[in-house]
């Protein structure tokens, strides 16, 4: 590639141009300036979290104006570089053949970051989930430690923390959005009266719901929803509740405790396998 640069010519040139070069490159500026203000406006009138704080909104929007806005710079920068060459009387042309054909190998091998870039913008913008939320995402299940446009950093129960490329992410599954539910299926043996479990059961949910320490976990008190299902040695009884985000694990291992508790208390049998041994 012969770009053929005559510096004399171009010192005249930019003699004789340089008005028209302070006005691009004015422009360029004052067009960057523009956009970094008016994105995050525009980003303003998107989707907000029910619950979400306004601080957190307008950070969350301030993040992806910027983005936005300089990833728009850059391109403005780039077509006003080639105004300005143009203008020196430097032929383009060479360079932007040049560039085309780099721009076409870096394309080749840059295609998951590119994806991975896509995919996080948009995570970010619809707000599918954040900083201190537990998700499950590409197999993996995990407290989000930190999220970016390029990908997803999950810690599991183990400690075992995971880079997950957002280019990866399909499907995600949110578990704490907005509230999370406690979910149980009691057993309770055939021999059990069931209106007793049942009130059995709505009193422990309504004693956690004002317990001191639990109560402020709870959005909804736990309730008997009804008989789940009829299993190979027992009868199921759905037991839900409602909590704060990403406390429901808390209020679950309490229940069962207390659960096991009043039923001993209350003589409701909790069946377990038994095996009878024959010998002959």
């Amino acid at each position: 590639m012969n770009l053929n640069i005559d510096f004399g010519s171009i010192i005249q040139r930019f003699s004789a141009s340089g008005i028209k070069i302070l006005i691009i490159v004015g422009a360029v500026i004052a067009a960057q300036m523009f956009l970094r203000r008016i994105v995050p406006k525009l980003l303003e009138f998107g989707e907000k979290r029910i619950g979400e704080k306004e601080v957190e909104f307008s950070k969350r929007m301030a993040t992806l104006g910027s983005v936005i806005a300089n990833a728009v710079a850059v391109i403005l920068y780039m077509m006003a570089g080639l105004m300005i060459l143009s203008e020196l009387g430097i032929d383009i042309v060479p360079l932007l053949t040049g560039a085309g054909l780099l721009g076409l190998a870096f394309g080749f091998g840059a295609q998951n970051t590119v994806r991975d870039l896509i995919a996080g913008f948009f995570i970010l913008m619809e707000n599918q989930y954040r900083k201190g939320d537990v998700i499950k995402v590409a197999g993996t299940s995990g407290l989000v430690e930190d999220i970016n446009l390029r990908r997803t950093i999950l810690r599991d129960l183990d400690g075992v923390v995971h880079f997950i490329p957002n280019g990866e992410i399909t499907s995600t599954s949110n578990l704490t959005l907005r509230y999370s539910r406690v979910n149980l299926n009691i057993p309770v043996s055939y021999e059990t009266n069931l209106d007793k479990a049942i009130k059995v059961l709505n009193r422990i949910g309504k004693k956690i719901a004002n317990d001191k320490k639990f109560g402020e976990m709870i959005v909804k008190a736990p309730e008997v929803w009804g008989v789940e299902d009829f299993a190979e040695s027992s009868i199921e009884i759905k037991f839900v509740g409602e909590t704060k985000p990403i406390k429901q694990w808390d209020v679950a291992r309490e229940l069962r405790k207390r659960i096991k508790i009043a039923f001993d208390r209350e003589k409701i049998e909790i069946p377990y396998p038994h095996r009878v041994i024959v010998q002959h």
